[in-house]
């Protein structure tokens, strides 16, 4: 038995609660769609902002790119669907089985270029410690992540943060670093010689720019006009290494 549940903005598809009953699934082989996982050590990093903006440059290069949102988020598919032109699917296993999650990432990833999950809150921080949360979904769909971090006020201490989300949970795979809000070319460096140090890659350095900045966000929630900029696509193109990200 299988109900699809659809709210008003949204794209939430699993089946009803089943973690939470004792329906029986079959274990569902996961193929070999390609994709990434956009996440953050802490909400406000810019997660949201730079994988949007991703999947609006990947979609300029003529790639077709599935969306999907870790959690029952219904604001940001909306966004992920006007940039890509697909509706975005919510990935959650606390409403659904992984058995689930698996195949609805499977099934809506098929016949795309390329698959790009967002993330929600910190990469661990889901509803019982980390059960539920963005590295989970990387887990169970054995995903790369790419983390997104806010280095404006720190350079060399971003080396022991980072040395704990990589080697927190050997289970979860964290391929790279985003750098945001970097002030200089002297930080730059800095913060490219934490990555040396560690012997993780770095796919970009992202400067402070207002378009990068998105305040508070959906007051309105008009979704009418268009939510990434020409010059938003413009500055990951030139500070992010994103045909690496394609080669995860």
């Amino acid at each position: 038995m299988q109900m699809r549940h659809k709210q008003h903005g949204g794209n939430l598809d699993f089946s009803l609660f089943t973690s939470h009953f004792s329906l029986k699934f079959p274990t569902f082989a996961l193929p070999m769609t390609k994709g990434f996982l956009i996440a953050a050590p802490t909400s406000g990093s810019g997660k949201t902002t730079v994988a949007r903006g991703l999947m609006a440059l990947l979609v300029a290069k003529g790639m077709e790119v599935q969306p999907f949102k870790c959690g029952p988020d219904y604001i940001d598919t909306k966004f992920h669907e006007a940039v890509c032109g697909r509706p975005s699917i919510n990935l959650d296993t606390f409403m659904a089985s992984e058995e689930h999650v698996k195949e609805l990432f499977a099934r809506y990833g098929e016949n795309a270029d390329m698959c790009v999950v967002e993330g929600m809150m910190g990469l661990f921080d889901g509803y019982d410690r980390d059960k539920g949360s963005s590295a989970e979904i990387a887990r169970v769909l054995n995903l790369p992540v790419v983390l997104v971090v806010d280095a404006k006020s720190a350079a060399y201490s971003m080396a022991p943060l980072l040395s704990g989300f990589l080697h927190f949970r050997t289970d979860v795979r964290i391929a790279g670093v985003i750098f945001n809000k970097v002030g200089s070319e002297k930080h730059r460096a800095m913060l490219q010689q934490v990555c040396d140090d560690l012997q993780v890659e770095c796919f970009g350095f992202l400067p402070k720019r207002a378009e990068l900045e998105q305040g508070s966000r959906y007051l309105g929630l008009d979704f009418s006009e268009k939510v990434e900029s020409a010059a938003l696509v413009n500055l990951l193109e030139k500070n992010v290494n994103w045909q690496r990200l394609l080669e995860l």
